[in-house]
């Protein structure tokens, strides 16, 4: 034991839980979290300028860096902001770290209206994370700290909070340090295998799911061995881009999702072409198969197998130890017929089709084409956002972030920072739209002051674009809310420091990118575009 406070307490158990970077905000309940923080150098510290970025920042750094992403927040309104981003992270089940404040002791659920009271905090937080808790004694915060990371690196990961009032923070105690624990991948039950083995080996036709459990687990290797080996067509969700490169013969590409996804050719895929789905580390929600349709579904979370599909089997464990078990029981197994022309048919009719949704499919290539293959991009919720979940190629896992089920607004920009300081020496961009990039456009702030180097691009229609044409649809043209006032972009930019660049079309666009990412400082991108089709 050694006397302490309880923010240096908090400080060196993350520091021994392995934690680099905090992305926050300074606060009066956070006095003494921060001078603990001071005192530990490893820890890097960048201020947000909002409570959103903190959790959008700590999601980009988790999803691409591999590790635990953490932001610290003052209690309630704090909290409240910082949900936003805990929302895209638990949809995405990213293990993003939200170390709260809270009033102080006397003053919890009295609901007297003392500063950044809400009661009560805990309730607000359960609903998008996997464990939360409030920490009371300066003595309990290494074992909560311990809890959260054993929490987020164990099962599903997904978000977790603690809470500490000041008192707690400032009290001097005795304390003892927890040792970090050391956590591996769930290996799968060795009867649930050979059932999975047995299914496979009966079956035909083959086609596989994957989803972002997929990514997680780092599986490209071991879900392209087996696809090989068992002639199984892919197909991947937004979240599971470059679970297969998608230049691979059998990689069909992307299953888009969205509001109305009905005409898919991929679910049609799914339904008619294969008497077996292999589901890999994702819901699968979007195929909506008849019910007698077999799927083998491999999650490590059991609550998600069968959840969306009755006629399934399980197999509980982590994707990337599961499918190199399940190689291992089939490779002695004959090799089978060859896929290719039927699958390279059916990328040749897609990529047809893709290719009559323009400006977008334009405006995407230019992007693709001038990007490295490593390099990350977050795409928002904009028309060429939307075009990408079904027809961007990503060529590496973990390259590709979107908001997943969550949708959110003001997404991309923020957390394509988080995965910049995960990977500094890489390219990172962010797609967003003049609505969305206002969401976070205070953000350019935070990326000049801590030198993160990233392009943001903005399309700029002057409106909610998809909204608009929407309800114009609906409403004999007619849209209500849906038009901008924008800002000069460019003026905006040069006013944080950051570098300014207009596009018009794709072929400017392209040469923007370029050199944006040779000049590596933090530059905004603007393509002025009119109204586009829908991205679907």
């Amino acid at each position: 034991m050694a006397e302490m406070t309880g923010g240096q307490a908090l400080a060196k158990s993350l520091a021994r839980e392995g934690v680099k970077v905090i992305f926050g905000l300074p606060g009066v309940q956070l006095y003494h979290a921060l001078e603990g923080l001071e005192g530990e150098p490893g820890i890097r510290f960048i201020t947000t300028r909002h409570e959103q970025g903190t959790t959008y920042m700590a999601d980009g750094y988790a999803r691409t860096g591999g590790e635990v992403g953490t932001s610290l927040v003052v209690p309630g309104p704090g909290v409240l902001n910082a949900s936003a981003g805990l929302c895209d992270a638990y949809a995405a089940s990213s293990p993003v770290f939200l170390v709260s404040g809270q009033i102080n002791i006397a003053g919890i659920g009295q609901n007297k209206g003392i500063l950044h009271e809400i009661n009560d905090q805990l309730d607000v937080v359960r609903t998008v994370t996997k464990w939360c808790s409030r920490v009371l004694d300066p003595k309990e915060i290494p074992g909560a700290v311990h809890e959260a990371f054993h929490q987020m690196k164990t099962g599903r990961p997904r978000p977790v909070e603690i809470e500490v009032p000041p008192e707690t923070l400032a009290q001097v105690a005795d304390i003892e340090l927890q040792e970090p624990g050391v956590y591996g991948p769930m290996a799968p039950d060795s009867a649930e295998l050979e059932r999975a083995a047995a299914l496979i080996g009966k079956s035909q036709r083959i086609a596989i799911w994957a989803g972002g459990g997929a990514i997680w687990s780092r599986s490209s290797e071991p879900l392209t061995r087996l696809a090989e080996h068992l002639q199984a067509p892919v197909i991947t969700t937004p979240e599971g881009k470059g679970a297969i490169d998608p230049r691979h013969y059998l990689s069909l590409g992307t299953c888009r999702g969205g509001v109305n996804p009905g005409g898919d050719p991929m679910r049609k895929y799914i339904a008619e072409e294969c008497d077996l789905v292999l589901a890999v580390g994702t819901r699968f929600l979007s195929p909506l198969l008849d019910a007698s349709k077999q799927v083998l579904q491999i999650d490590v979370d059991a609550e998600e197998i069968g959840r969306n599909h009755s006629n399934t089997q399980p197999l509980l464990g982590d994707a990337r130890l599961s499918l190199e078990a399940l190689y291992d029981l089939l490779s002695h197994q004959p090799a089978r017929a060859s896929r290719r022309a039927e699958t390279e048919a059916f990328r040749a009719e897609r990529h047809e089709v893709m290719m009559r949704t323009e400006p977008q499919s334009s405006l995407m290539r230019a992007l693709r084409e001038n990007i490295p293959d490593d390099g990350i991009v977050a795409m928002g919720q904009t028309q060429v956002g939307y075009y990408s979940h079904a027809h961007w190629p990503a060529y590496q896992q973990g390259t590709y972030l979107t908001s997943s089920y969550q949708g959110n607004l003001g997404f991309a920009f923020p957390t394509a920072l988080g995965a910049k300081v995960a990977h500094p020496d890489r390219a990172v961009v962010s797609v967003s739209g003049d609505g969305g990039f206002q969401f976070a456009s205070n953000e350019l702030s935070t990326a000049v002051q801590h030198g993160i180097n990233i392009v943001a691009v903005v399309f700029n229609d002057g409106a909610f674009g998809n909204v608009k044409r929407d309800m114009e649809g609906l409403f004999d043209g007619r849209s209500l809310g849906t038009n901008l006032y924008n800002p000069d972009f460019l003026k905006l930019a040069e006013a944080y420091g950051a570098d300014g660049m207009r596009a018009h079309g794709p072929e400017e666009l392209g040469g923007c990118v370029r050199e944006a990412l040779a000049n590596n400082r933090p530059t905004l991108i603007e393509v002025p575009v009119e109204m586009m089709p829908r991205p679907y």
